[in-house]
């Protein structure tokens, strides 16, 4: 990720870190108006916003740290971390208003005021809901699962929100108070599905989980610029580091070309692949000399050692540059 690109992310993630501050204010206000348990249920996640995004604050900070002799691969790891602490943050949310949402069913109580709390979280709904979407569209536009995730917090927390406000009409024009109880314990067990998965997207960026997204995207690329000396190409990896991206694979190259010829093709292979994305990426490139059995689906026109006919060309897709073998094995 460019420098530039990581100082739009600091500056939309304090953005997010004052905005969630404030309307965290806004959100026991309209709890201690109504006295109403869905309302502070709203207000208890709001609290894991301002924390969340203080902790987002931190790991975008130091994701803009270089590359260092205890880091090899930089700091973008810290953004899945980041992600999964919000999303436990969540879910310990989510289980602490459930005491009360269940309390509420034994010992009903009786909200007031509601017109002022339903003025106060439509507020919050507009100001999250744009904050929401700003800072998906900007984490998808830089690679920061950091701001998806807290667009998505902020996103998810506004619907919940708008849920809340329907429900608190109804009990306004209905005067069934056990509605908000309801209406809590629905709250509850959303807020910890979005914790849960949260914290399953993180674990899966820590343990180096295949993005099939990537991989899709790199076949594609490969395809389209496909050069006639790079017979195949296997044992294809790659690993998000936060915003940055690590590829490495093996690509089979005629094994009569010269040294330079090869170097060539490698950095030629790697241009290609870097001018597809948009962000820092990081190429290793293992080169193995092709074997006779390569003939079949070689397309050299010129070669000066074929030992077999040309059968015709292998379509490259995510399964076969995913293997540790050459393609002549891969059809076997």
């Amino acid at each position: 990720m460019s420098k530039s690109s990581k100082h739009i992310n600091q500056r939309a993630i304090l953005l997010s870190f004052v905005v969630s501050f404030l309307l965290t204010i806004v959100k026991f206000l309209a709890y201690y108006q109504t006295t109403s348990y869905a309302i502070l249920t709203d207000a208890v996640e709001s609290i894991v916003n301002v924390i969340a995004s203080g902790f987002a604050l931190y790991s975008i900070s130091l994701t803009k740290q270089p590359k260092d002799h205890n880091h090899p691969y930089g700091h973008g790891k810290i953004e899945f971390f980041s992600a999964g602490f919000e999303g436990a943050l969540i879910m310990i949310a989510g289980l602490a208003t459930l005491i009360p949402a269940i309390i509420s069913f034994i010992k009903p109580h009786e909200v007031s005021s509601l017109g002022n709390g339903i003025a106060l979280l439509a507020i919050t709904i507009l100001v999250n809901g744009g904050l929401g979407w700003y800072l998906q569209q900007l984490g998808k536009k830089n690679n920061s699962i950091t701001l998806v995730a807290d667009g998505k917090h902020l996103m998810s927390d506004s619907i919940s929100s708008a849920f809340l406000i329907a429900g608190l009409f109804i009990v306004k024009l209905t005067d069934i108070q056990i509605i908000d109880s309801f209406l809590s314990l629905i709250l509850s067990v959303f807020l910890m599905k979005n914790g849960y998965e949260l914290v399953r997207k993180s674990i899966g960026g820590l343990m180096d989980e295949t993005d099939y997204q990537i991989i899709e995207e790199i076949t594609i690329t490969l395809n389209k610029e496909r050069k006639k000396k790079w017979i195949d190409v296997h044992n294809l990896r790659a690993q998000r580091y936060g915003a940055d991206l690590h590829i490495d694979c093996h690509l089979t190259l005629p094994y009569y070309i010269s040294l330079q010829e090869s170097h060539d093709e490698v950095i030629a292979f790697e241009n290609t692949l870097k001018a597809s994305t948009r962000n820092e990426v990081e190429i290793f490139i293992h080169t193995d000399p092709c074997l006779p059995q390569c003939c079949h689906y070689c397309m050299v026109d010129d070669c000066p050692v074929r030992q077999h006919v040309f059968d015709g060309k292998i379509e490259w897709t995510p399964a076969k540059l995913g293997l540790n073998a050459k393609h002549f094995h891969t059809e076997a």
